[in-house]
């Protein structure tokens, strides 16, 4: 079913918008009346609600898994003994009346939580499975803290349990939807409620496979929630609610001159995340970008901010949109036993997708491969695993940088510029991107911050103050 099909199931004026709200934006009590105050801003619209975990939840699960599993069980209860307190302090902040259905609900949730916890400290495992089952708790907890919140504000909102309608492969840690299945549960659980004019409201990044087995959708998957839904039921717009005025020339963070970008285009978008971008999660853009759905990345605490929109079509008038910066990278060194080919590099991305190690970049040799990786951890395992193929080698503490814009190729003055602005920083590497968008350098980590500020002020000169603030290279963003 096409999107025009599903718009069609609405009148005009009647368009769906998906509001996915992060841990920021639900964080606490003010943080939460700022997203009711939001939701009930759409006027005729047909709000969907996807929220994250609290700020800060899912990191207290992962510890408290990993406590259960090392025989610490005590302190892991404790752990999320204060997690259900702060949800219980909120409800009762939130939600005066009716309460008590809030309550039971939080109660059954938080003591599922604590039996899970008993069985990864018996079994002494916590494995991609368990964690799946485990930090999906946050999202529950929330959506359900959420869902009341709104209906004691005035708003007509249903609680929908996203793991019952997003159908996901067995990949624990990052599972990836099974679409057509997917599609039909969220249209028969959604359709309806829109169309008796309730908010429907759903905890991002869980999921479950066909068979019911708890599965996720990688950490910051809210965001792929929300595009999936905003896919399944036709929507005008995807919202992104976060707690910075958009998508920015670099993170403000390593850059105080980073800048909002007020439009950019799907791949750009895409690049960005993929290479270190933390305000959209990598997957976010491609069923928005198949069903043409604008994606908007707003700021909860600054909900007047114009923000970014993400278009097929758009143009920042910039030869550079963006800097990005991921740390904590390793530089990955394979000496095959025997020549590179196509057997050798099946193998190699079996074992790097066995051990949910993403590559990043990847480079050939006659008698080498060199890889970029984000996760160093599973290293060991890899290594292990390709024992009889090749001889692993890594080198930790580097950081990638990358240049983003349209048709970087097409541009041969873009990375010569950045190499004169970085040439006595050391670069290890450089590698442009086959989708002619990208160029990338490894630098050590403590460099990156430097390299960023360095690119920052070639591409994107200071300049004064302008009467124009609705192009992208005009508005500036404060440091977080």
């Amino acid at each position: 079913m096409h999107g025009s099909e599903r718009r069609s199931r609405f009148e005009q004026q009647d368009e769906v918008v998906v509001m996915k709200f992060g841990g920021t934006s639900v964080e606490d009590a003010p943080a939460i009346r700022r997203l009711i105050a939001i939701v009930h801003s759409r006027g005729e619209e047909l709000p969907v609600v996807v929220v994250s975990a609290l700020a800060k939840v899912t990191d207290q699960l992962l510890e408290a898994g990993q406590a259960a599993s090392n025989g610490h069980l005590g302190w892991a209860l404790a752990n999320v003994r204060e997690i259900y307190v702060r949800h219980e302090r909120l409800a009762d902040e939130l939600v005066e009346t009716a309460g008590e259905l809030l309550q039971h609900e939080l109660r059954k949730e938080f003591q599922a939580l604590e039996a899970l916890l008993h069985t990864i400290a018996a079994l002494r495992q916590f494995g991609l499975s368990a964690q799946d089952h485990l930090l999906g708790f946050g999202e529950r907890l929330s959506s359900r803290l959420v869902t009341a919140a709104l209906a004691a504000s005035g708003t007509t909102a249903a609680h929908v349990d996203a793991s019952q309608c997003i159908v996901t492969d067995a990949r624990h840690g990052q599972a990836g939807p099974e679409w057509d299945l997917t599609n039909q549960r969220l249209q028969d659980a959604l359709l309806p409620l829109l169309e008796q004019g309730q908010v429907p409201v759903l905890g991002g990044f869980i999921a479950s496979t066909s068979e019911g087995v708890p599965t996720t959708l990688g950490r910051g998957g809210s965001d792929f929630t929300a595009a999936i839904v905003g896919a399944a039921v036709g929507a005008a717009r995807v919202e992104i609610w976060t707690d910075v005025d958009g998508i920015m020339t670099a993170d403000p963070k390593l850059c105080p001159e980073a800048r909002v970008i007020r439009r950019m285009s799907f791949e750009e978008a895409a690049e960005l995340a993929h290479f270190g971008a933390k305000v959209l999660h990598p997957a976010t853009l491609a069923p928005a970008m198949r069903e043409n759905i604008p994606v908007l990345v707003l700021n909860s605490r600054n909900p007047q901010a114009e923000g970014t929109e993400i278009t097929a079509r758009a143009r920042t008038g910039n030869s550079i949109s963006a800097i990005t910066a991921k740390k904590r990278v390793a530089t990955v060194e394979l000496q095959p036993f025997q020549s590179v080919n196509s057997e050798l590099l099946s193998a190699v991305y079996d074992a790097f997708d066995e051990h949910a190690c993403p590559v990043d970049v990847m480079g050939t040799s006659p008698g080498r491969l060199s890889l970029v990786v984000g996760s160093t951890a599973a290293l060991p395992d890899i290594a292990d695993k390709l024992r009889g193929v090749a001889d692993v080698r890594w080198e930790n503490h580097k950081a990638l940088v990358c240049l983003v814009g349209e048709n970087l190729r097409r541009q041969p003055d873009a990375a010569s510029r950045a190499f004169a602005a970085l040439s006595d920083l050391e670069v290890k590497m450089a590698c442009q991107g086959a989708s002619e968008r990208t160029i990338s350098f490894l630098v050590d980590e403590s460099k990156m911050e430097e390299s960023v500020q360095r690119l920052h002020a070639v591409f994107f000169p200071a300049r004064r103050e302008s009467a124009d603030w609705g192009g992208a290279s005009a508005a500036f963003c404060q440091a977080g």
